[in-house]
C-alpha cells in the first residue's frame, strides 16, 4: 500500500448540518490531507436530512447541501465533496460518475460515525475503516447477536472506537467478533487559535438535551444514550459556584428550560451557536471554558469516551470540566482538563481553574497538542489500518 493513499471520508454533515458535525468531518478531511493523503468527502447514506431551522427531518436536502458546500469551500475542499440524494436520485458537488469512479479507485474509506451502511460500490475499497464515535451500543448489539449490527460491522475491514477503556477490567462492555482499536477525536491544531481572555465570562457547552432512539438494556440494566439523565443529576451545580454556566441544548422543552433557569443556568439558542463552523468556533472562542456531562451509556460503563467538541475547546485554549467516563486513565487531568463524578468535584474544578486561569488555558492547549492532534491521532489510525 502506498504511503500516500486516496481516502474517502464518509460522514453525515449534510444530513445534520450543524457546526459541530461540520467540524468533525473537517478534522478528518484536513487532518488526513495534511498527512499527504488524497482525500474526498462522500455522503450517500440514504437517510433523510434534518433541518435545524425546523427542528425536523425533511425531504428537501437543499439546506444541508448548501451547508456542506459552504463548509467544504471554507477549508479548501470545494471540489472534493459529494452529497448523493438517493431518494431523488441526484448527486450534488461531484457528479455521480466521478463518485462511482472514486469507489473503484480509492485505497480506503473512513466511515466516521458509521454514517453509511456499506453497499456493493463501497466494498470495492480494499480498506474500509469504521470509526465508532459513540461507543458501547454497537458492542452490546454484537454480544446479543443482532444480525443487522453484525452485518453492518462485518462490511468493514478495521474497527476503531472512541471508547478507549473498552476491554479493560473496569469496563463491563463485552467485546466479541471484532477487534476494536482505540482512537481519539482528532483536531487540526492550526485551524484553532489559542484564545486566552480572562474577561470571558461563561463556562458553556453545546449539544442535545435528550436522545431517545438508542437506549439499550444490558445485564438487566437500562443504559440511556442521552445526556439529559446526567444534566439533571448536576442541575444544582450553579448553587455551588459563583461561575456563570451556560447551556445551549437542542430539544429542550419549556418545562425543563424553566427548571434549569430557576436552578441558575443560563440558556442559549443551540442553533444560533452552531449554525455553521464559523458560529460554532466563535462561540467556543468567546467561552471561558467548557462544563459538560456525557451520555449515561458511556459514563456508567466506564468506556473511556472523550468528546470531539471538548477537544475543540482544548484546542482553543479553553479549560474543560467534563464528566468522568474513564478517559482520565489515558489523558492527563488536573490542569487544563478536569474529570468529575459529583457536583462538588465539578465545582471544585471550576474554582481551581479560576485561581490561575491563564495557566489552565495554556495547559488546555498543551493537552490538545499532545493527545488530540490530528497529526498523531490520524497517523496512528492509518498505520493500524495498513495505510
Amino acid at each position: 500500500m502506498p504511503s500516500h493513499s486516496r481516502i474517502l471520508v464518509l460522514h453525515l454533515a449534510g444530513q445534520y448540518p450543524l457546526g459541530g458535525i461540520g467540524w468533525q468531518a473537517i478534522h478528518y478531511l484536513v487532518g488526513l490531507a495534511r498527512l499527504g493523503h488524497d482525500v474526498y468527502y462522500v455522503e450517500d447514506s440514504a437517510s433523510p436530512p434534518y433541518d435545524p431551522r425546523l427542528k425536523s427531518v425533511v425531504e428537501d436536502c437543499g439546506y444541508g447541501v448548501e451547508f456542506l458546500g459552504r463548509t467544504m469551500e471554507r477549508f479548501g475542499l470545494g471540489d472534493r465533496w459529494a452529497y448523493r440524494d438517493i431518494v431523488h436520485d441526484r448527486c450534488y458537488g461531484l457528479p455521480r460518475a466521478r463518485v462511482d469512479r472514486l469507489y473503484r479507485e480509492a485505497d480506503a474509506l473512513v466511515n466516521v460515525c458509521g454514517a453509511s451502511q456499506l453497499r456493493e460500490e463501497h466494498l470495492r475499497c480494499p480498506i474500509r475503516i469504521y470509526v465508532q464515535t459513540d461507543p458501547v451500543h454497537d458492542q452490546i448489539l454484537v454480544a446479543e447477536k443482532n444480525t443487522r449490527s453484525l452485518d453492518i460491522l462485518a462490511a468493514h475491514t478495521h474497527h476503531f472506537t472512541y471508547g478507549e477503556n473498552l476491554g479493560h477490567p473496569d469496563c463491563p462492555v463485552p467485546l466479541q467478533v471484532f477487534n476494536w482499536r482505540p482512537t481519539r477525536p482528532p483536531v487540526v491544531l492550526d485551524l484553532w487559535e489559542a484564545r486566552v481572555d480572562s474577561a470571558s465570562e461563561c463556562f458553556t457547552t453545546i449539544g442535545t438535551w435528550e436522545n431517545v432512539s438508542k437506549d439499550i438494556r444490558f445485564g438487566g440494566t437500562t443504559y440511556y444514550w442521552s445526556k439529559h439523565v446526567n444534566f439533571l443529576r448536576f442541575a444544582n451545580l450553579p448553587s455551588l459556584t459563583f461561575q456563570p454556566l451556560e447551556l445551549a441544548l437542542e430539544n429542550l422543552d419549556p418545562e425543563t428550560s424553566l427548571l434549569l433557569s430557576e436552578k441558575g443556568w443560563r440558556l442559549a439558542d443551540a442553533f444560533e451557536r452552531s449554525r455553521d463552523t464559523v458560529a460554532y468556533q466563535q462561540h467556543i472562542y468567546a467561552s471561558r471554558g467548557e462544563f459538560t456531562v456525557a451520555k449515561d451509556l458511556v459514563v456508567r460503563t466506564c468506556s473511556g469516551w472523550f468528546s470531539d467538541r471538548s477537544a475543540c475547546y482544548l484546542a482553543a485554549g479553553k479549560p474543560v470540566v467534563t464528566q468522568e467516563t474513564g478517559f482520565s486513565k489515558s489523558v492527563p487531568t488536573g490542569r487544563g482538563l478536569f474529570a468529575f463524578s459529583t457536583p462538588e468535584e465539578a465545582a471544585a474544578a471550576i474554582e481551581e481553574i479560576n485561581r490561575d486561569y491563564a495557566d489552565h488555558c495554556r495547559a488546555a492547549r498543551e493537552i490538545a497538542a499532545g493527545y488530540f492532534s490530528s497529526d498523531h491521532v490520524l497517523a496512528e489510525l492509518c498505520r493500524d489500518a495498513g495505510l
